[in-house]
């Protein structure tokens, strides 16, 4: 019985090995939707009659997983542009002032808000104040920049301007300006 038992687990086994399996696989057309880092500037006035705020359209928009970086133009010397980071907070006399920004996935906004009536702002704080603005591609998962992606959630130091473009390898040597 123990033979007969055993042959058959062999006719079985040589059986199954023989059997032809087709795999159907899908073909399916990959499109890849890669926000491309870039770097412009944009000098801004904040008055009462933009209530202190300029909001611009992002063209195309951006994904969800992409982000925005703003820099504040802080100084220059010899040719050389100091970058900082909003939001960036200055203590007056008076209170206390900052840059800040927001941003969706088809339009940022640059603003100005105190501790105090923004009317008694300085003009110099106010007025054609320089901005430079990085578009960080991102991967969300879903919108996935592919293997070579580079998240914004990798480590980097965001308040260092030049380190940034380094980590991101963004070309500003072309920055769209309108200063």
């Amino acid at each position: 019985m123990k033979k007969i038992t055993l042959f058959l687990v062999f006719v079985g086994m040589m059986m199954l090995q023989s059997c032809e399996v087709t795999e159907v696989t899908e073909i399916t057309e990959v499109v890849e939707n890669n926000t491309i880092s870039e770097v412009f500037e944009e000098t801004i006035s904040f008055t009462s009659n933009n209530n202190y705020k300029v909001t611009f359209p992002l063209q195309p928009k951006i994904f969800s997983g992409d982000n925005i970086l703003v820099y504040e133009l802080v100084n220059t010397n010899n040719g050389i542009d100091t970058w900082a980071l909003l939001p960036q907070l200055y203590y007056f006399a008076g209170g206390s002032a900052q840059y800040n920004f927001n941003f969706s996935l088809d339009r940022f906004t640059i603003f100005v808000d105190a501790s105090f009536p923004l009317e008694q702002l300085q003009p110099s704080f106010r007025l054609n104040k320089t901005f430079r603005i990085v578009i960080i591609a991102g991967d969300d998962g879903i919108n996935s920049g592919g293997p070579n992606s580079r998240s914004i959630n990798n480590k980097a130091d965001f308040s260092d301007y030049h380190a940034v473009i380094k980590r991101f390898k963004i070309n500003d040597t072309n920055v769209k300006t309108n200063r």
